[in-house]
């Protein structure tokens, strides 16, 4: 054995332990702590991440305070995305359609396909209908804190645009004369975006990746394979990124639409194949959903599961969204809002349906060899196309690409925010290194920290939005009256 490939391996290992005991473990005990309910039935105690139901709630009342803003906006939001509205004198970097891609190019990863197995592998078929619900709902969530992000956005002198949470956080509760808190919440928002830059947007996006391409290619498999594809999808990374959000949002709106389209076209033809699954499998899904057979505990796990995958799939209620929407085109900034709800309808009540309904009628989800995360969903299209595992890595390394451009500059903003612009080159770099480092970790510590990163946004960032929620339904109400009075004219 090379002696110096022995003592780059114990290197590695030493980083991942580091990684894992110092930072993973006491954050996460932190975030999500447990919430205790007693369960006559069974006689036992059932926990809910404090993180998780701070996100159902914060999702139910957005949903209830913008009565419904999910279906009344639902297909104005499709015509702002086709440019029906947009001047070309109005403010802002990139377009509505550039701004979803990016948004969506940042939630629409890996999560759709190895997170939806998750879920299902850990709650049963039931956590797929519990994804969809939390994904209608963070409908709602979305729209709010994209709203806020170009109500409070700031133009720099050079023209760019910089918004997100870390400022409506600041300036709106400010406003509210609350300065303090505001500075504050805003600080650990960008921390934590920081944090989950490097976690679920990157690290997590290159580890899952680089398990389905050394699944097809088994000479990539081990540590030098890891650090080979790692620094090269660094490389691919770092090409788009040094040309800011302009070139990720051009990058973002030609990679989305045809990886979804590939994607979803796969999975449409393997339900297609099992034609008379569907609705048995759409059964198994509404049944598991409500099961109370294991007691309240078991029904509360396939609840939580679900809204656990399909908040860290389509981020709703973290605010993370709200940093690219910012810099849209468009002097209404309701209309972003109304833009970006459509990002959990794409990602969740789309693509991680067709996941889920995949699995469950190919019967993936209860086959012990299938594996579990990204292994049960290439299991799943592989019983009906035997080829899908190469077309899959394909697809996996697109999905984990587009993702980290767009987390690279969520992260690049918070960092700025925090530090100042003349460090962004550093936090490139890490972002670089950090891309390297999750193809070689190993899955657990890396779903773990992307879990606690991403998912702790969401405590800043619904309690301000909740904070401001009456200037976003004073404007919205606005916005709406101009809209059904013909005050507010299509421009094509």
């Amino acid at each position: 054995m090379d002696p110096n490939k022995g003592e780059t391996i114990g290197i590695l290992s030493g980083l991942e332990t580091i990684f894992t005991d110092v930072l993973v473990a006491p954050l996460s005990a932190v975030i999500f702590y447990d919430v205790w309910f007693w369960d006559n039935a069974r006689g036992d105690e059932i926990q809910i991440p404090l993180v998780v139901l701070w996100l159902i709630l914060g999702a139910t009342f957005f949903t209830l305070r913008f009565q419904f803003v999910n279906f009344r906006a639902f297909r104005h939001a499709i015509d702002c995305v086709r440019g029906r509205y947009t001047r070309p004198d109005e403010a802002g970097s990139i377009s509505h359609f550039q701004a979803l891609s990016a948004a969506l190019s940042a939630t629409v990863g890996l999560g759709n396909i190895a997170g939806v197995a998750v879920a299902i592998g850990i709650g049963g078929p039931g956590a797929v209908f519990w994804m969809v619900f939390a994904g209608f709902l963070g409908m709602s969530s979305k729209f709010a804190e994209c709203t806020l992000g170009q109500l409070y956005r700031t133009i720099l002198p050079n023209g760019h645009v910089s918004g997100g949470a870390m400022y409506y956080l600041r300036t709106g509760l400010a406003e509210r004369g609350l300065p303090r808190l505001g500075r504050g919440l805003a600080g650990l928002f960008a921390f934590m975006c920081i944090g989950g830059s490097f976690g679920g947007g990157n690290m997590f996006q290159s580890n899952q990746s680089y398990k389905q391409f050394a699944t097809v290619f088994p000479d990539l498999n081990g540590t030098l394979g890891a650090v080979i594809f790692g620094v090269a999808i660094a490389a691919l990374v770092g090409v788009v990124i040094i040309g800011g959000i302009r070139r990720i949002g051009e990058v973002a709106a030609a990679i989305v639409p045809f990886m979804c389209s590939l994607y979803l076209l796969c999975g449409f033809a393997i339900l297609l194949t099992h034609a008379d699954q569907v609705g048995p499998g759409l059964v198994t899904i509404l049944r598991s959903a409500f099961s109370t057979e294991a007691g309240l505990g078991g029904f509360a796990g396939v609840l939580i599961q679900g809204f656990r995958r399909a908040a860290f799939s389509n981020e709703a209620g973290t605010g993370s969204a709200a940093i690219v929407h910012s810099a849209a085109i468009t002097d209404e900034p309701v209309r972003e809002g109304i833009v970006a709800l459509l990002e959990p309808f794409v990602d969740t009540l789309i693509v991680c349906t067709m996941t889920g309904l995949v699995i469950v009628v190919t019967g993936a989800w209860a086959v012990p060899e299938a594996g579990s995360g990204i292994a049960m969903t290439s299991w799943a299209f592989a019983t009906v196309f035997p080829w899908f595992p190469y077309l899959l890595s394909f697809t996996a390394v697109l999905f984990a690409f587009s993702t980290m451009i767009s987390w690279s500059y969520y992260g690049e903003q918070c960092w700025a925010y925090l530090f100042g612009w003349r460090s962004v080159l550093g936090y490139q770099a890490l972002f670089l290194v950090f891309a390297c480092l999750g193809a070689i970790f190993q899955a657990s510590a890396v779903i773990d920290f992307g879990d606690m990163m991403i998912l702790g946004m969401a405590f800043p960032n619904i309690f301000g939005v909740v904070m401001l929620s009456s200037r976003v339904k004073s404007e919205l109400d606005t916005y709406l009256g101009k809209l059904e009075s013909g005050e507010m004219k299509r421009v094509c």
